[in-house]
């Protein structure tokens, strides 16, 4: 083999902002329409592009670039919204390099900080694409232009712009422990961030882009990381599919070694690690996009780093997002042990009771579990792989209604699970948008809570505080009559009232207001109420505080689940009501 062949393509990772452009930036390099195709325009899965260096000297028209023994770069494009986490660590650990895009019109978003948090975490070298200048007010766009050339023949307003967004993305790098400065005036780029103005729709200073890019390859592959590989592939599976003509094959990154037809390698599975022989090795044409390559080349061997489509028997129950590993001739037993252990930190049982979550891929699976727990929401199971009749079964035995559900990321439903569900009354979430599904599942839980809270609401009895109006008693008993002003919460019919000293008077058995029957009234309200029990001058007199008197059960509903759900008039009345309790039992209604 030919040194020149065992030169390794450096791994760049493109991360950023959901819809800040980093997908339709590949796409302007690559020549594609990738992101129209993405579900709600967000990545949902990591997919891999290999530009080779002749497209880039193309593109790039720099003698630079001539120089360079870099043989081409593997973009990695990473989910974009902060759900995907998961996936842009593993994104950012397998980087050698990665481009930042930044909306230079925003700014700094949560996913941007996030995504700097994970490449500093990683200690991953970066540059800042800062994305649409097409869009600042007056920027007369020239596609393809590199950037000095473009900002030449910019209006004087427009420079100003550019200037104060470059300078905004400068104080948000610098606020975050980074020194940066626009790409052309630095000198030395090991202590600078790079930042690059571009048009990822126009192509407008992408070529500046690439040719940065490739100048931290050159240095980086040099002097930190391996410029040669050999020794046995590592990677990722990507994608499990079918092919005409092969049968079940995986897309796989591979970030490190060599793979070739023959070698033994092994990778997750559903049930548990395969371990299998590769029959052919396929790779995507030049500037084809991993996920949606229709006509593969036939090679046999690939080496670190590159996407590639293995074919081999025994594939059906792969596991995508899992690590592969090709097995030396001795040492199976320990390779088998990584991947079980690799699988086992995702694939969980977590909580006794918690909902039940399933996704295409462990990666995805990763990131759903993620945004569940920061929504603080328990998971009972996590696992790859379609919605069946299993899963359903173990959601109805969840107890508590908001955990009778199954949450599908990118799934298939059973026709089984569905019939089972409609039986036993689980709900199914199903979606291709992480997100979307998660705030789906957190507003049926809202309106869960809310019908609940008014079921209870409409059997207990409701906090309320009134005053006998003096000059206003009608009769004094059997039952006595009297008007009276609502100082708080709101009086309800059939409720029985108490004193301030939580002596029981009596029950109201009517409530009028000018002769008009009413059911209840409301704070503020002056009304004449028949109260059924005292006798006006004994148990009751003129000016008198009442109070509802709340059974001791209701008092526990109200204080533990209903406090949110009642007004602060009524909730400051129950708690008037809790201490007029407690100072003759201090564990009265707790």
């Amino acid at each position: 083999m030919s040194e020149e062949k065992r030169l390794r393509t450096p791994i760049v990772s493109v991360l950023g902002h959901v819809d800040h452009g980093k997908t339709t930036l590949l796409d302007t390099i690559r020549g594609t329409t990738v992101a129209r195709r993405e579900a709600g325009g967000i990545t949902q899965h990591i997919g891999a592009t290999e530009v080779p260096l002749e497209v880039i000297k193309k593109v790039c028209k720099s003698p630079l670039i001539e120089k360079t023994r870099v043989p081409g770069l593997l973009f990695i494009d990473t989910p974009g919204h902060h759900a995907f986490t998961s996936l842009r660590e593993r994104g950012g650990a397998l980087a050698d390099l990665a481009i930042l895009v930044v909306d230079i019109n925003e700014g700094f978003k949560p996913q941007t900080v996030e995504a700097i948090n994970i490449l500093r975490r990683f200690k991953t070298p970066f540059v800042v694409a800062a994305n649409k200048i097409d869009k600042i007010p007056g920027w007369k766009s020239q596609s393809w232009e590199m950037f000095p050339e473009s900002l030449k023949n910019q209006s004087e307003s427009a420079r100003r712009e550019l200037e104060e967004r470059i300078y905004k993305l400068v104080e948000s790098l610098y606020s975050h422990g980074f020194s940066s400065e626009r790409y052309d005036r630095i000198r030395d780029f090991t202590r600078n961030i790079s930042i690059i103005p571009i048009s990822a729709l126009t192509g407008e200073g992408v070529p500046d882009l690439l040719m940065v890019i490739m100048g931290l390859a050159q240095r980086f592959l040099e002097n930190e990381l391996k410029l040669h590989v050999d020794g046995p592939a590592m990677g990722t599976v990507l994608e499990v599919k079918e092919e005409r003509g092969f049968g079940t094959t995986v897309d796989a990154v591979i970030y490190d070694g060599v793979i070739r037809v023959g070698d033994l390698v092994v990778l997750g599975g559903i049930k548990e690690p395969i371990v299998t022989k590769v029959r052919a090795l396929l790779k995507p044409r030049p500037l084809r996009e991993m996920r949606v390559e229709s006509r593969f080349m036939n090679v046999e061997e690939a080496v670190a780093a590159s996407g590639i489509k293995i074919v081999a028997p025994g594939l059906e129950g792969a596991l995508a997002g899992s690590p592969l590993r090709v097995a030396p001739e001795e040492g199976l037993e320990k390779v088998l042990e990584e991947i079980k252990f690799a699988i086992g930190e995702v694939r969980i049982s977590t909580d006794l009771e918690g909902v039940i979550i399933k996704a295409d891929t462990l990666g995805s699976l990763e990131a759903l579990l993620g945004e569940l727990r920061e929504n603080k929401i328990s998971v009972r199971k996590a696992d790859v792989g379609d919605i069946t009749k299993s899963d359903v079964m173990e959601a109805a035995t969840m107890e508590n209604e908001v955990y009778r559900c199954v949450i599908g990321f990118n799934v298939k439903v059973t026709q089984d699970a569905k019939e089972i569900a409609s039986q036993e009354k689980v709900r199914i979430f199903t979606g291709n948008v992480i997100y979307n599904l998660v705030d789906e599942y957190v507003g049926w839980v809202e309106k869960l809570k809310s019908e609940s809270e008014k079921r209870k609401l409409e059997i207990i009895a409701r906090p309320a505080k009134i005053m006998i109006l003096p000059g206003f008693v009608f009769r004094r008993s059997n039952p006595a009559i009297v008007g009276v002003r609502v100082l708080g919460g709101n009086l309800h019919n059939n409720s029985e009232l108490m004193n301030e000293k939580g002596i029981k008077i009596g029950v109201v058995k009517g409530i009028q207001d000018r002769g008009e029957n009413l059911s209840v009234a409301e704070r503020g309200k002056e009304v004449a109420i028949a109260i059924d029990g005292p006798t006006v001058g004994r148990q009751i007199k003129e000016g008198e505080i009442l109070y509802v008197d709340i059974p001791e059960r209701h008092a526990k509903i109200i204080e533990q689940d209903l406090q949110e759900a009642l007004e602060d008039h009524e909730l400051e009345v129950f708690r008037e009501v809790l201490k007029i309790k407690r100072e003759k039992n201090p564990f009265w209604g707790r």
